[in-house]
């Protein structure tokens, strides 16, 4: 017979790891399954390690441009790329190992490792050194995403990579290729351009981040560029192959009629897909649509009573700020006795290049798709004096506004320190209050959120 359970957590991300420790603490017998390295996309290969290359990559820019502060480095500047893996792997084997410690050592919770698969709407086997099969009244499902690597001609013949195995390089590339022109690959082709590699860009599209205003893509479009990283657009690669006079680089081919690409590295960074695929889901009768997520209702719950699914696999946010709200709303819920719904959450996020872009709400391109009235104002960073005086000016902040509510539609801020600076307008608008609430208040100087209630002084209607 199946061992039973009150609850179980398949996966210990950002959403599961603290929802099975409350669960633990509610008095509920709780097991946790884990297939892989505990703390889930983020810990691993996602926020924490990227973040820390982040840091030595500005670490870099900030070195090779201290004359400009009027500091003198003498000598190269250079990039010990084995140190800086040993740097974030430290940092990884923390955070890793605090997970586990604490899963394991919280009453209530037994922790299973190995790979979950449904055997009924209940039930779940596992299979790793030792297979368990667990029967559950509550089953939570946060398995995440991994990257998508396309279906290329001769793939099966060169050396590529994705966000998780770059990372494991103790080598800088001489020159690294990269499918993509998204988030996750503006963020490697600025970090590895820093670190000294030669850095191409292969994007399908006319212009980066398609999800953003064109005037924020193409500001960091511009930092990236002047920074030496190469753009290529309009190109789709339909293969590859081996390089002929050196071992273990790659020539990329396209379906345009233009010439194949050398590079010594090839990274894709063309999405991700959900880890739903061989959970045994139609086992259970749970539901997925047509790219593998598993649809919710505003309470994260699926279509069979008593499975929620958290995280990126449900398509309401692919990001671990999200993931961790996912937690709190069904914590809030089950065990609150509170009624929170994700349909009402404001959705925000960052792009890690430096300067970051951050947003929150609604884009101008949103606004003026769904037709609506709004007031609108942009300010270029060469206004904020802290800005100036780090000599990093690049960037700009924009809000729109709607003229009958007066509630803040969205904001985005490209500049230095706007990820932090953004959080002005996420907190108000989170709250519900009319933008004179943040117009009128008095911030610190020299800081650049204290340019928020300026921006907001220059509001106009959208033309």
């Amino acid at each position: 017979m199946p061992q039973h359970f009150d609850a179980v957590v398949i996966g210990t991300g950002q959403g599961g790891t603290p929802l099975a420790v409350r669960l633990g603490q509610s008095g509920r017998k709780t097991a946790v399954i884990e297939r892989g390295a505990f703390g889930g996309t983020c810990v691993n290969v996602g926020c924490t390690p990227t973040k820390s290359y982040v840091a030595s990559a500005r670490g870099a820019h900030v070195a090779r441009h201290a004359a400009d502060l009027g500091v003198q480095v003498s000598g190269a500047v250079s990039v010990d790329l084995a140190a800086v893996k040993a740097r974030k792997d430290r940092i990884i084997g923390q955070s890793r190992d605090g997970v586990e410690k604490w899963l394991r050592g919280t009453a209530n919770v037994t922790v299973f490792t190995g790979h979950a698969r449904f055997t009924g709407a209940h039930t779940l086997a596992i299979s790793g050194s030792v297979r368990d099969e667990l029967s559950a009244d509550e089953i939570f499902i946060n398995t995440g995403t991994r990257a998508v690597v396309p279906p290329l001609n001769g793939l099966e013949r060169v050396r590529y990579y994705t966000n998780s195995n770059l990372l494991e390089l103790t080598e800088l590339p001489d020159h690294l290729a990269i499918v993509g022109g998204s988030y996750i690959a503006l963020e490697f082709a600025q970090i590895f351009r820093r670190f000294g590699s030669r850095v191409t860009v292969l994007v399908r599209g006319e212009r980066v981040l398609t999800r953003e205003d064109a005037d924020f893509a193409g500001s960091v479009q511009k930092v990236l560029a002047r920074e030496g990283i190469e753009f290529v657009f309009g190109v789709q690669p339909s293969r590859v192959e081996p390089h002929p006079h050196h071992e273990n680089e790659v020539c990329i081919g396209f379906e345009q009629n233009i010439p194949a690409l050398e590079a010594s590295h090839l990274l894709f960074a063309t999405g991700r897909e959900p880890n739903t695929d061989d959970l045994g889901l139609d086992v259970a009768g749970i539901a997925t649509d047509k790219h593998g997520m598993i649809p919710v209702d505003g309470q994260l719950r699926t279509n069979v009573p008593g499975v929620w699914a958290i995280g990126d696999i449900n398509g309401r946010g692919a990001f671990t700020h999200t993931s961790y709200d996912d937690f709190q709303i069904v914590a809030a819920n089950l065990l609150d006795g509170g009624a929170r719904c994700v349909d009402t959450r404001i959705m925000t996020y960052a792009v890690f290049v430096d300067p970051p872009l951050a947003r929150v709400g609604l884009s101008e391109t949103d606004v003026r798709k769904a037709g609506r009235e709004a007031l609108i104002a942009t300010m270029p960073m060469t206004r904020v004096g802290r800005a100036r005086e780090r000599g990093e000016t690049d960037g700009f902040m924009k809000v729109l506004v709607d003229p009958q509510s007066k509630q803040i539609l969205g904001a985005a801020i490209h500049g230095i320190e706007g990820d932090e600076a953004l959080h002005t307008f996420i907190d108000i608008m989170t709250a519900g209050a009319p933008y004179p609430s943040l117009q009128y208040a008095m911030h610190i100087h020299p800081t650049i959120s204290e340019l928020v209630p300026t921006l907001l002084d220059g509001l106009k209607p959208m033309k």
